[in-house]
């Protein structure tokens, strides 16, 4: 499978000084500063190859959609100084739940976000949605989800064990920080959506237990841009141009918010 980075970053040689020698003549310059930390973040366009995801009343295809948001949101973010953009798949192709997120672990990824368009437990349900890891889940609409998320499988099995590196560094500290640092992602983008007037889902800040989201040192979200369950949400997802609106909301808050205070 091919990987790309939106970006990299380089860091310049030193200067030397001639036969090691100083002379008095010599400015003293004041050391450099150091580089600008670089977050990584990895985008996960759900679903994909022999699993379709969700399928809508006219015919729409899950993985299809949140691919082009995808990959649209990772253009939107390349170029941003201080900022790598990975991507689990560019293509359709079919990739496991402990691939996705053992991807972004490997990465030492700053935030993982999967992208998702569903189907909801009940029709009327629509609007954008985000998810953060909890064995316990907000509710039964959230539970519903991740079920249905982590049978993509084929069944949902145990996930992998964790590689001999991370499960070395890991202690409750640091799983509560990663947990943390996702709670207000979470907060921080579904007030972001709601200013910029995205239709949300009824109590859009949920959690329950996926998968994909158990990476113990990575801040980890879902995002549930719509339904293709409810009518209108699938003619929105449909729309080029409404793919392509959700797509810039996203990059622009993934931006500002690993440049903000919460990943300092």
């Amino acid at each position: 499978m091919r990987r790309r980075d939106a970006l990299g970053i380089g860091i310049g040689g030193l200067l030397g000084v001639a036969a090691g020698v100083a002379t008095a003549s010599e400015t003293v310059r004041p050391a450099p500063k150091p580089p600008a930390r670089t977050h990584v973040v990895v985008i996960d366009p759900g679903h994909g190859g022999r699993d379709p995801g969700a399928i809508g009343v006219r015919g729409t295809h899950e993985k299809d959609v949140v691919l082009d948001i995808a990959l649209s949101a990772a253009q939107r973010l390349a170029g941003r100084r201080g900022l790598t953009v990975r991507l689990t798949r560019t293509e359709d192709q079919f990739l496991p739940l402990d691939d996705r997120r053992e991807f972004a672990s490997a990465a030492r990824a700053s935030l993982f976000v999967s992208i998702h368009a569903d189907s909801a437990p009940n029709r009327e349900a629509r609007g954008l949605s985000a998810y953060t890891l909890s064995e316990a889940p907000t509710d039964g609409f959230a539970k519903a989800l991740a079920d249905r998320e982590n049978a993509a499988d084929g069944g949902g099995g145990p996930s992998r064990p964790l590689p001999p590196r991370i499960a070395a560094i890991l202690n409750d500290y640091v799983r509560n920080q990663t947990l943390a640092r996702a709670l207000r992602v979470k907060v921080a983008l579904i007030e972001g959506a709601d200013r910029l007037g995205l239709p949300l889902l009824e109590n859009p800040k949920r959690s329950a237990n996926f998968a994909v989201l158990r990476a113990p040192d990575v801040p980890s979200l879902l995002i549930e841009t719509g339904f293709l369950s409810n009518p209108q949400d699938e003619a929105r997802l449909r729309d080029p141009a409404q793919r392509r609106r959700v797509a810039d909301f996203l990059a622009d808050q993934i931006a500002r918010t690993l440049a903000g205070p919460i990943f300092i």
